[in-house]
Order: structure tokens, then sequence, then C-alpha cells
């Protein structure tokens, strides 16, 4: 059995897949840095986070226990990679785990820039009620082009 440490809040499936396997799992739903995160992680071999805790080289080598780093993003620059791999401590990444997210805010950013919602939103703020749609466009029959780089 393994002491598994989530942070950041992954999504709950985590926990059943861990509990099956008979792993005892904590939970803290934010970020720790530096000698709260050390505290933490005593007794745990997994540690599971997304992008804002930062695992560093003072991190890893106060955690002897640990064996595993899993980064529930896409990166894995928020982890010493040089210094989890003095220690023999394997880190991995979910590099598609939030790709369609990610597209649908892409598509839905674009329908709100064609609606001009930024300037409309700003001008609810200031009270004023825009009821003119005039530059405004839908986005029906038109061909959306997106350039980019990268998995996503």
């Amino acid at each position: 059995m393994a002491r598994i440490l989530l942070l950041e809040n992954p999504h709950a499936s985590a926990d059943d897949l861990f509990a099956r396997a008979d792993h005892e799992i904590v939970r803290i739903n934010h970020a720790l840095q530096g000698q709260e995160l050390i505290d933490a992680l005593q007794g745990v071999q997994m540690l599971g986070l997304r992008s804002k805790t930062a695992v560093t080289r003072e991190v890893i080598e106060a955690c002897p226990d640990l064996v595993a780093i899993g980064a529930y993003c896409i990166g894995t620059n928020q982890i010493d990679l040089e210094a989890a791999n003095d220690h023999g401590i394997a880190v991995f990444n979910a590099p598609y785990a939030n790709t369609r997210s990610v597209v649908e805010l892409a598509i839905c950013e674009a329908i709100a820039l064609t609606r001009h919602l930024p300037e409309k939103n700003a001008s609810l703020h200031d009270n004023v009620w825009e009821k003119s749609a005039a530059g405004a466009h839908e986005v029906r029959g038109k061909t959306l082009g997106i350039v980019g780089y990268g998995s996503i």
C-alpha cells in the first residue's frame, strides 16, 4: 500500500483508481510550496499535482519516500526533473488531458470576439446597455482557421 498526496484538486476519478489498488489517498485542494510541501510529503510515495505546486530540488531531497510525481497537466516545468532523476523518482504528466477543454475554450473565445462580447461586457460594467449589434457577426456560414503549434 502506498500513500498518495493529491494537490490542486485533480479529478475525483483518481481517488477511485487508487482506492481500488488499496492506496491511501490524502487530498489538499490547493497548491503547497516549500516547507509546507515538504511537511505534507513525509511518508508519501506518490505526489499528484497540477501546475501551481513547485517541486524543487530542496523538496525532493527532503522527501526520501517519494518514488513518483504525476503532473495532471500539460507540462512538467514546475518539477525539478534533474533532481527527480538524481533521486530515482519517476515523473510523468498528462499532456492530452485538457485538450478538449482547451479546444472548446478557443472556439468559445473566437465566437465571443466576433460578437464583441468583451466590449459589451465592459459597457455593462459601466452601467451602459448597448442594444446595437453593429459590427458583431454570427459565425454561422463562416470558416474558422486556428493557426498554432503543439499538441492542442
